[in-house]
């Protein structure tokens, strides 16, 4: 019987797939970027794709690979699978839950910290040849109210991060109902939103999440509070976000997530002053990689080899 051919697209841990590719019983394609070009053609032979946030499996790509049966999302979010259409393919599809919560959840701190300190600014100040001081007054994170939008294990990864900072949390989460945390409540989103001097989102882009911070939900936030976002693009309506930034009442902002990924280079949240960018590095830390690349193997091979599938997602 032929091996099935397991094809990795968004590279991992070198160590860790080396070893992958070691199995006797299966066949693996393991490089550090493979191009959709280059995709196209193994996907006549794959039986399994293991995927990160860059490659979108969709129709196209599906019907090119008659012989796939898993997808995993080495990460959590899987809105870059079309998971309806893979249910009527008979292609099943899986993540690694829980494997980079606590990078994602670092990085919203990080961003947090750069906006009330204003340190990118000040880094580019001082690379330019100025010591300009008076120009990066900032703010402390001690006794802030924090709110967070999606209080899933990334947003109570956060609040249990902060504690040392004496905060006052707020969340809104239409599923947890309360939190062990003795300075953490439950909110609606409005009351998390006027109340907080900043906002973290950690909810997934579904429908119901789309655009969930659009315009009339940013004009209700508190005069100069920050709005970080270490999610997922799509949540937060980018237009309206430049408006808030530009207008108020954002003093500041932090995306590392957008709706189209890579951002185009001419595109007009590039341009706003008080918005610090990173190009999707909530996961990527090597602990983090190791740990999405250990359970997306170990899934690979539950499935093909002992015909169990571990943490499917549903369409």
């Amino acid at each position: 019987m032929e091996q099935p051919l397991i094809v990795v697209c968004d590279g991992m841990d070198d160590n860790l797939f080396n070893e992958f590719k070691k199995h006797p019983k299966l066949s693996v394609h393991a490089q550090k970027k493979v191009s959709r070009d280059e995709l196209k053609a193994l996907l006549p032979k794959a039986a399994g794709l293991i995927i990160r946030s860059a490659t979108t499996v969709d129709k196209e790509l599906m019907d090119m690979a008659p012989n796939l049966k898993l997808v995993i999302r080495a990460g959590e979010g899987t809105d870059n699978i079309d998971k309806k259409y893979a249910a009527q393919k008979g292609v099943k599809v899986a993540n690694t839950p829980g494997a980079n919560a606590n990078s994602a959840a670092e990085h919203a701190i990080a961003l947090m910290f750069t906006l009330l300190r204003k340190t990118a600014w000040a880094h580019s100040s001082m690379q330019k040849g100025e010591w300009d001081k008076n120009s990066f007054v900032g703010f402390e994170l001690w006794k802030k109210t924090i709110g967070i939008v999606g209080f899933g294990k990334i947003g109570q990864i956060v609040a249990q991060r902060l504690a040392g900072f004496e905060p006052k949390v707020l969340f809104f989460d239409p599923i947890v109902q309360s939190s062990d945390l003795p300075y953490a409540q439950k909110a609606e989103l409005d009351e998390v939103l006027i109340n907080s001097d900043i906002v973290t989102i950690h909810v997934p882009l579904i429908p119901q999440t789309k655009n969930l911070i659009n315009g009339e939900k940013l004009a209700k936030m508190k005069k100069g509070s920050i709005l970080v976002n270490a999610a997922r693009g799509g949540i937060v309506d980018e237009d309206a976000l430049g408006g808030a930034l530009r207008e108020g009442p954002l003093s500041a902002a932090g995306f590392d997530v957008f709706a189209s990924e890579p951002v185009a280079a001419d595109h007009p949240l590039r341009k706003l002053p008080n918005l610090v960018l990173t190009p999707h590095l909530g996961a990527s830390t090597a602990e983090a990689q190791e740990r999405v690349g250990e359970m997306a193997v170990h899934q690979m091979q539950e499935f093909f080899l002992n015909n169990k599938l571990l943490h499917e997602v549903q369409a």
